[in-house]
């Protein structure tokens, strides 16, 4: 992912007012391992239920306002449903985002169940160790990588309400040589 700016990070959300745009919390970009990431993805640092999710879009970065379950006792095991990282605890929240344009403005939102610290982009490349044990998959780095996006893509797609909207994720292969640029449209 390439570097972006506050202002960009700003814009960027599609699913809350200006107002709560310039609100939000961000993190140290300056610390951020940019070659590393699929999106950028960071929690209210407060503690709050609140999140943040911004990718690379078709011609500018696309970002999200994320609210997660609060933490809570949780001992049960659970898979993040962007990059399959099983975690245990309450590593894995419920992350809901409110809709954009007139289906959020009636209220109308989608979730799925994320990790918790939205790293999902280092744990499918073995850069940090999940809560629970790792289920040994026989996908390549590169095509677990490739599934992540796909996962992200799908789900901005729905907060969108825009299920034909495709990133231009730039092209790369992955561990393997797996290309990922020509994925087909949503259905």
């Amino acid at each position: 992912m390439d570097p972006l700016t506050p202002q960009e990070i700003r814009r960027s959300f599609a699913n809350c007012s200006r107002g709560e745009a310039s609100r939000a919390v961000l993190p140290d970009l300056a610390e951020v391992s940019w070659d590393r990431l699929d999106f950028l993805g960071w929690e209210d640092p407060s503690g709050s239920p609140k999140g943040w999710l911004v990718l690379p879009g078709p011609d500018s970065p696309v970002g999200l306002v994320l609210r997660r379950t609060p933490r809570g006792g949780g001992g049960r095991s659970a898979m993040c449903d962007l990059c399959a990282t099983p975690h245990s605890g309450d590593a894995v929240a419920l992350t809901v985002a409110t809709k954009a344009g007139p289906a959020g403005r009636k209220g109308d939102s989608t979730g799925l169940h994320v990790c918790r610290d939205l790293a999902c982009s280092l744990y499918v490349r073995g850069l940090r160790t999940p809560t629970a044990a790792r289920l040994r998959e026989t996908l390549s780095q590169g095509a677990m990588v490739a599934r992540l996006r796909r996962n992200t893509e799908a789900y901005v797609a729905k907060v969108l309400a825009d299920p034909g909207w495709r990133a231009a994720w730039p092209e790369e292969s992955g561990a393997e040589g797996e290309g990922y640029a020509a994925w087909p449209a949503q259905a």
